[in-house]
């Protein structure tokens, strides 16, 4: 975590927001199309731009969610941020610099980006649906197991109440780091799925060695 805070004061100026208030930051770096959820930003407007938080957004896709985001960035340039572009490099600024990552997806088969955010220490809020539900699990203050916040519903009321419990942990500095740790720990390498696959081998290769399952063989005896 040592390089965490320079990289989101490089963030935060690259993007001009002023230095106080010092409210967390929330990246999006996606495709702005309504798999991703962004209807249900749009319903939650309001309650978003009531947050003591500022949106840094970078994606290209349906004019409307372009246009919803252009819009908040002029209104609001203190809070949002948006720009509309493949930038590569502003894509790891922003998931290296931000303090949440939100994907509110309608669904998701496999999601890279929330692999990315918890590297970089980065909390991931996310909807619980495919790869999301398979590699996010919902912090807890009491026993600090968890990686990020996670809502079920496809409801703009549920993200924003995921959002406000990742804020809340955000304001306990020593819960927040246990946290980001929590995530920089895990590995989703291909070292570790290959590993998997050779435990699953291994297992079934037993079962057949002691017998415990029908083999080609075992099957033609039988008759």
């Amino acid at each position: 975590l040592d390089g965490k805070q320079a990289t989101r004061r490089r963030l935060a100026m690259a993007c001009g927001f002023p230095l106080e208030p010092d409210w967390p930051i929330v990246g999006i770096v996606s495709r702005l199309v309504e798999q991703k959820g962004f209807d249900l930003i749009e319903q939650a407007e309001r309650e978003l731009c009531d947050l003591h938080a500022r949106f840094v957004v970078l994606g290209v896709g349906q004019p409307r969610y372009q246009e919803l985001f252009r819009r908040l960035a002029f209104e609001r340039p203190w809070q949002w941020h948006f720009a509309t572009a493949h930038d590569e490099a502003l894509a790891h600024r922003i998931e290296a610099g931000s303090d949440l990552f939100l994907m509110p997806s309608r669904y998701e088969p496999c999601g890279l980006n929330q692999l990315y955010s918890l590297r970089y220490g980065t909390v991931p809020v996310v909807r619980s649906t495919g790869g999301l539900a398979d590699t996010v699990r919902e912090f807890d203050p009491i026993t600090r197991e968890g990686n990020g916040f996670v809502f079920a519903p496809f409801e703009s009321e549920d993200m924003v109440m995921a959002l406000r419990r990742a804020l809340a942990v955000h304001a306990e500095p020593q819960l927040w780091e246990a946290l980001q740790k929590n995530g920089m720990s895990q590995d989703f390498s291909w070292r570790a799925s290959t590993d998997g696959y050779d435990r699953l081998y291994e297992e079934a290769l037993e079962r057949i060695a002691h017998g415990r399952v029908p083999t080609l063989e075992t099957v033609r005896d039988s008759f």
